[in-house]
């Protein structure tokens, strides 16, 4: 049930899909050039991979201060300021003379694409109810579903054919577009502008009130294992898959596209089940999948279980739990603070980001050339993902909105 009068646009859903798809975006399209990155810039798998580990933590840093700034500001400023900052940040990777210099454009990335996303979720919270609301973002973030899917893929081939600079220069080109989609298209959507946003007092007293918030937890660390279990895949994936099942680069997208086909599964069937469920019971069955696909991945590579479908399989269903969980978990965590949804936003990210960026680390950094590092990290996520959703979630009677949208779900 929206808040306002009207739906929001079609143009405006695809430009929401496209904030959003800038994150995954950003990560998948050169995850097949990381092994040309150590080479290149002859550095170790550790360095490499803070390529991607200091994007996760400049995203989930700068979230707590974009998620505020749009509370005062409005989305359509920021969101328009990180789009500008986007394209100048993939420009500098295109041009990057050494490791350090395309780390720290990875880190102004972070901060443009932290700006949008933060948006996105807060315009579904200003225009949509809760439940009404996740069924939005999950019909947005099954469009998106596809981002992970092409991303890998596109960027295998560019990688084989034109080496990782073409990666930011493709990335660079989708900044402009959504650049100029969000110049015309885009409304403004805070209408509580917060002018003691970003007053630091003001701001603490917000941050204080929705970490003091169970329900903000109950449904912010859920997805915070679920992510950080993807994550470790992300972080891993290609050195897994390319140097120790020996698949080349231009195949290595199509293979991580199987995995992450679970993504876009997983919020499909959110979408067919929140109206029976309700919020609480699909991110309980959600976690459930994530803690028995987690476990079974550990089980095989510590039994010395050394095939690709002991990988692939348990990865597919837990990135499926992901795209279930997701969408239910963001509305849930920020629904409760519609006059901070921003902030909430922000520190719900800035959990998620900065605990995936701590597992991703931790997989790179226990590299041994087999699969063990990888599968540990995601048994370890799925169990706390699973512990949080079963410890925390209480369930409420059901609203006029969930009893809608069981009558109302198609």
């Amino acid at each position: 049930m929206p808040r306002a009068s009207t739906d929001a646009s079609a143009a405006l859903l695809f430009l929401l899909t496209g904030f959003l798809s800038l994150q995954p975006l950003s990560t998948d399209l050169y995850l097949a050039s990381l092994p040309a990155l150590r080479e290149h810039f002859a550095g170790s798998v550790s360095s490499v991979q803070l390529t991607l580990s200091a994007f996760l933590a400049g995203f989930a840093l700068s979230q707590l201060i974009a998620g505020p700034l749009s509370d005062r500001f409005g989305r359509r400023p920021v969101a328009i300021g990180g789009c500008v900052l986007y394209v100048g940040a993939s420009l500098a990777g295109v041009v990057a003379p050494s490791l350090a210099v395309l780390i720290g454009a990875r880190v102004l990335q972070a901060i443009a694409v932290c700006c949008t996303v933060v948006c996105a979720r807060a315009i579904v919270r200003d225009l949509y109810e809760a439940e009404a609301g996740a069924r939005v973002l999950a019909r947005a973030l099954t469009w998106m579903g596809i981002v992970p899917i092409a991303g890998p893929v596109a960027g295998g081939l560019l990688q084989a054919g034109l080496g990782w600079r073409a990666n930011f220069a493709a990335l660079t080109l989708l900044g402009a577009i959504l650049l100029a989609a969000a110049l015309r298209t885009l409304p403004e959507t805070n209408r509580h502008l917060d002018a003691s946003a970003t007053d630091l007092r003001a701001l603490a007293r917000n941050y204080a009130r929705i970490a003091a918030s169970r329900r903000f937890w109950s449904y912010a660390l859920p997805v915070t294992g679920s992510y950080s279990a993807l994550f470790c895949f992300i972080s891993g994936a290609s050195f897994v898959l390319i140097e120790i099942f020996g698949i080349p680069p231009q195949r290595f997208g199509f293979a991580y596209a199987l995995v992450t086909v679970g993504y876009l599964l997983g919020t499909m069937a959110l979408r067919s089940v929140l109206g029976r469920l309700g919020l609480v019971g699909s991110v309980r069955a959600g976690a459930t999948v994530a803690l028995a696909s987690g476990a079974a991945m550990a089980a095989l590579a510590l039994a010395g279980v050394r095939t690709l479908p002991a990988v692939m399989v348990p990865m597919f269903l837990a990135v499926t739990a992901h795209g279930f969980i997701q969408p239910a978990c963001q509305i849930g965590a920020i629904d409760p603070f519609p006059r901070q949804a921003g902030a909430a936003a922000a520190l719900m990210g800035f959990t998620m980001l900065a605990v995936a960026a701590a597992a991703g680390w931790a997989v790179g950094a226990m590299h041994d050339g087999s699969t063990r590092p990888l599968a540990l990290g995601v048994a370890v996520c799925g169990a706390f993902c699973a512990l949080s959703a079963w410890g925390l979630l209480r369930r409420e009677p059901r609203t006029a909105v969930e009893a809608a949208g069981a009558q109302g779900h198609r």
